[in-house]
């Protein structure tokens, strides 16, 4: 029997490289699009993300397309910053929805990347892919907000609007996925905890929703291997938590003795200094995993503090 062949685009990122390693470690056909091809052990096809040429062939009886290409969205929303967030997610999917309707032995199933921001500011309840509210009519959150809600619309209906027959979707609405890969958001943390830094931000009340990396791995072996799955699901620990609590988690795990607290207005001035948006801080995410748990995934890391504990270890 011949190998699984899957072709990821946006393999070089952080994510990308955490799923081509494990496909290529477990003898699966390993294919990366990439704007920046370089020599690496699997094989690597130049495609700019937008137009069809000859990257498109690669696409033909692929049992799997993980397409996780985007810009990074840890950055300052300048106008020129936001268009290319929108546009690196919407164009590089309507791009892969028309090689696929054009292939002649369609790939098995897309697995496309979406986010968990897609849901609104919540406080009150948890959100799931049933129940859950779509942001960007909330009130009394920043208007600034609403961009992100935006193009996690966009980019699900980019990913959603061209007719597919012969090939199963699934948007995969992922929280952080927390690794100890140097450049992720928790070496970031830890760093942060190790210097004092890992008291709640603003009133620490906003929810966290996380997914440690091997949890992630897993779930997308286990969409791979569920055909009576399709559209959206939330890839994330089943047990999202106030950020006060996740800190101090973070904090007992790493051993640091003092976590100082961060007020909205620091966070906001700090926001400026790191070129970055307090959106990704203070939004309270509390995404639920409800579509794998029914389905009979079972989570290593289903709560933060063993997750933390793991990933320290790491």
């Amino acid at each position: 029997m011949n190998p699984p062949r899957i072709v990821i685009a946006g393999g070089s990122g952080h994510l990308g490289q955490m799923l081509v390693r494990h496909f290529h470690a477990a003898g699966s056909d390993v294919t990366v699009l990439s704007r920046f091809p370089a020599p690496t052990p699997w094989k690597t096809v130049h495609w700019n993300g937008r137009d069809l040429n000859g990257w498109t062939e690669e696409l033909e009886a692929a049992d799997v397309v993980i397409n996780l290409a985007g810009r990074s969205v840890n950055c300052r929303y300048t106008a020129d910053n936001r268009r290319q967030i929108l546009d690196s997610r919407v164009d590089t999917t309507r791009a892969l929805a028309r090689a696929i309707s054009q292939a002649t032995r369609p790939p098995t199933l897309w697995m496309n990347a979406s986010t968990a921001t897609i849901y609104r500011h919540s406080l009150d309840r948890d959100m799931d892919e049933a129940t859950g509210e779509l942001g960007g009519n909330e009130s009394g959150v920043p208007a600034t907000w609403r961009f992100s809600t935006d193009v996690a619309r966009a980019w699900e209906q980019a990913f959603f609007e061209t007719a597919l027959p012969n090939t199963r979707r699934i948007a995969l609405r992922a929280a952080m996925v927390m690794s100890p890969d140097p450049g992720g958001a928790f070496e970031m943390l830890l760093a942060l905890a190790r210097r004092g830094f890992s008291g709640p931000a603003a009133n620490g009340a906003q929810f966290v929703s996380w997914i440690h990396h091997r949890d992630f791995v897993r779930v997308i072996d286990f969409l791979i291997e569920r055909p009576d799955l399709d559209g959206p699901i939330n890839i994330c620990a089943p047990h999202p938590l106030p950020n006060r609590e996740f800190m101090y988690a973070l904090r007992d795990s790493s051993g640091a003795l003092v976590g100082l607290p961060a007020t909205r207005w620091m966070l906001e001035i700090g926001a400026v200094f790191l070129r970055t948006e307090t959106e990704l801080i203070l939004k309270s995410r509390r995404v639920i995993p409800r579509r794998l748990t029914e389905s009979g995934f079972e989570f290593l890391f289903p709560t933060w503090p063993e997750a933390a504990e793991d990933l320290v270890r790491e």
